[in-house]
């Protein structure tokens, strides 16, 4: 309905404007062959040129809609990658800057037709001025703001909220996997931003000629589209590198950016975190909360275990609870695929992770039942 409407308007105006030029030059003394005409002539050149322009709207009005269409799908597109702030900084530049080509014009279009040309420059001139001026000054503007204190505590309050809405992914969480499961649950709120570089890893990795690579990354891709899926996930792709085009790696493109964006970083990867707490940037590790949510083993404590391996240690056995902690049974050794109580000694924690350390709680060695006799040289 939208597009009918628009396309009877523009038609309409082709055909006027056509009118309106025939009338012109029929009337007008710029060329001398409408001059003697008679008034009948006059009138079949208005009505020609009318025509003319009618045909020229119909043939045009299709393309010029379809540009037009075209024009606002990109400017909206490009709108939207812009962060809100840059967006209200340029805005307020751009109308300072034609308020002062306002004041200044009138003064330079007394000169004649030179000055109304460089007026015009004047006002492109200072539009573009005012745009980047305070796009590129505008922390510095905003603080401006920030020494007021009631300016200050509402901009202290916003980058809080605005630090605690954000969150970015990195590469390694989305392949994890537990990310997803996380967010079902309800335990992370906020907005989840997925940039631009982080997404072309993954696509990378996903065409890697190494099987176990390609299919970390199709498995992180299947979760990016499982959570884009999901109404209840607030999940973002965001394309804006502005400023970090010089950095060439991924984690310092992610310190950055969660820099600029006042945002957190969900990660699992142990050196990315500590170079994220280096700049002061905030980290939510999925293995810390993991290990935080493990439960808590005090040394005397009894468990059944499995052991299923030998250890790094002579003697010793390896066994794993349901989470994937691991127990190294000392003397376990003699006991691997079998079921066994052992009693808790010690406990490890690590940044990698939990380690629990075990003896078995019935030793065959002081066990007499169990079969063990010692004996001597003599025999």
């Amino acid at each position: 309905m939208v597009k009918r409407i628009v396309y009877i308007a523009l038609i309409t105006a082709f055909t006027a404007g056509g009118f309106a030029t025939g009338y012109f030059l029929v009337n007008s003394d710029l060329i001398a062959f409408f001059v003697n005409l008679p008034q009948q002539f006059k009138f079949g050149f208005i009505g020609l040129s009318t025509l003319f322009f009618l045909v020229a709207g119909i043939l045009l009005t299709p393309l010029l809609i379809r540009w037009v269409v075209r024009l606002m799908d990109f400017l909206e597109q490009y709108l939207q990658r812009i962060p809100s702030q840059d967006l209200l900084m340029g805005s307020v530049g751009l109308v300072i800057a034609l308020i002062i080509a306002n004041l200044i014009r009138p003064a330079i279009s007394s000169i004649g037709w030179p000055g109304i040309v460089l007026s015009i420059l004047l006002t492109l001139f200072l539009s573009y001025l005012g745009l980047s001026v305070f796009i590129k000054k505008r922390e510095e503007l905003l603080s401006l703001f920030a020494s007021i204190p009631k300016f200050g505590k509402e901009r202290a309050s916003k980058a809080e909220s605005r630090g605690g809405q954000f969150k970015i992914l990195d590469t390694s969480v989305i392949i994890d996997g537990r990310i997803s499961e996380l967010c079902e649950s309800g335990f992370i709120e906020g907005v989840l931003l997925v940039p631009a570089f982080v997404l072309e890893e993954l696509r990378h990795i996903a065409d890697s000629p190494d099987l176990l690579k390609r299919n970390r990354g199709r498995r992180g891709l299947d979760i990016l589209n499982k959570m884009r899926k999901d109404q209840d996930i607030k999940i973002q792709i965001y394309d804006n590198n502005r400023g970090l085009e010089e950095s060439a790696e991924v984690d310092t493109k992610l310190v950055k950016l969660a820099q600029k964006l006042g945002a957190k970083i969900i990660t699992n990867d142990f050196n990315l975190n500590k170079v994220a707490e280096l700049h002061g940037v905030r980290v939510l590790n999925i293995n810390e909360l993991a290990n935080a949510v493990k439960p808590v083993v005090l040394p005397g404590e009894e468990m059944v275990v499995q052991v299923v391996k030998d250890g790094k240690e002579t003697g010793q056995g390896v066994a794993y609870l349901d989470d994937g902690t691991m127990i190294v049974v000392d003397g376990g050794k003699r006991y691997i695929n079998q079921t066994i109580p052992v009693l808790v000694t010690s406990v490890l924690q690590t940044a990698a992770g939990r380690m629990i350390f075990a003896k078995p709680k019935y030793d065959r060695r002081v066990d007499g039942q169990a079969g063990y006799a010692e004996v001597n040289v003599i025999g």
